[in-house]
């Protein structure tokens, strides 16, 4: 339930939400006209395809659950990975479904398999959900993770319970910005991102977006979830951090003057996590890409995200140990903080 609707920077009177910081804002239904306009005039609607699919390795999850002293990291696609931290096992954003669209004969198309079956998934603990685009939260894949996982509880932002529920979730947990809730072991915190949210032309910006911090088994995750840069990246550090690893957009930003209010470019990527890194005082936490190569949900060529990140990386000094560019199913393990 929604409470104190005007109060905070993020709501609006009339009870949506919206980005609280200066800057660009999301554009409206006419500039996406305009930009599909522009794709079929200039050659770029529909360039994509499964040839573009990335090499998949074979996953390396612990059944039922890893040691409860380590965290395993696995790209499953997209924004959705697998975090066995702490012996649970976490998703974040799952999404197996073929199409990021509201319906199943148009709209973007998955050009590579998931990197984990979903039968093949352990027992799963616990979800998060950042917001509600299709590309995001997929019905088809909450409808069947709780008829496989019945007893998971859901971590969402504010207004997504419904929509999860629903679907048939029971356990849920709807969160504000710097909200913070115990699941087991597990402590979570929801934190602002800069993005938008809506599934529908009437639905926009009626239900919030969010990234999530997860605190378990002494190791702590950022998942940004979707955002453009804004300037609460150190604050979050601060108030959340250090962080073991920071799980970073990087992809779907092109043409700029139409995604720069919603996603990160590469370099901006490099800048927010260098936001969260100024808060350490020890080791930089390790930052793990996501949110390219599954979809071609944007203009730029799908493997140039990484390319350009490599890029913006070594031109800033940071070490190449600390960025891990996963394939599709790798799992890596996270180091502990010294």
């Amino acid at each position: 339930m929604m409470k104190n609707v005007t109060r905070a920077p993020h709501r609006t009177s009339e009870g949506r939400f919206r980005n609280p910081w200066p800057g660009p804002t999301e554009h409206g239904f006419g500039s996406f006209l305009r930009w599909m306009l522009d794709r079929v005039r200039h050659g770029r609607f529909g360039a994509a395809s499964r040839d573009a699919s990335l090499a998949q390795c074979k996953p390396e999850i612990r059944q039922p659950r890893a040691n409860a002293n380590e965290c395993r990291v696995t790209w499953i696609g997209h924004s959705t990975f697998l975090l066995q931290m702490g012996g649970l096992n976490i998703l974040t954003d799952p999404m197996w479904g073929d199409r990021a669209s509201p319906v199943p004969f148009a709209g973007p198309r998955r050009l590579m398999p998931p990197g984990v079956a979903l039968d093949a998934l352990p027992p799963i603990d616990l979800v998060l959900q950042s917001h509600d685009h299709y590309d995001h939260f997929d019905i088809g894949t909450v409808r069947e993770l709780v008829e496989c996982f019945p007893q998971a509880a859901w971590c969402v932002p504010l207004g997504i319970g419904a929509l999860v529920r629903a679907h048939g979730a029971t356990s849920i947990i709807e969160c504000d910005w710097y909200d913070s809730a115990t699941i087991g072991t597990a402590h979570v915190t929801c934190v602002p991102a800069r993005h938008f949210s809506g599934r529908s032309l009437t639905g926009r910006n009626r239900t919030l977006w969010c990234g999530w911090v997860i605190t378990i088994g002494g190791f702590r995750v950022y998942f940004a979830g979707d955002t453009a840069l804004h300037p609460d990246f150190a604050r979050i550090a601060e108030q959340c951090g250090p962080f073991h690893a920071v799980l970073m957009p990087i992809g779907a930003y092109d043409p700029r003057w139409f995604m720069r209010p919603v996603h990160l470019d590469p370099e901006e990527a490099v800048d927010a996590y260098e936001a969260m890194a100024a808060s350490h005082s020890h080791s930089p936490p390790v930052m793990i890409a996501m949110h390219w190569g599954t979809f071609a949900l944007t203009d730029e060529p799908v493997d140039e995200p990484p390319v350009r990140l490599r890029a913006r990386w070594s031109a800033n000094g940071h070490a190449p140990s600390q960025l891990w560019v996963l394939a599709p199913g790798e799992t890596r393990i996270l180091p502990t903080l010294p």
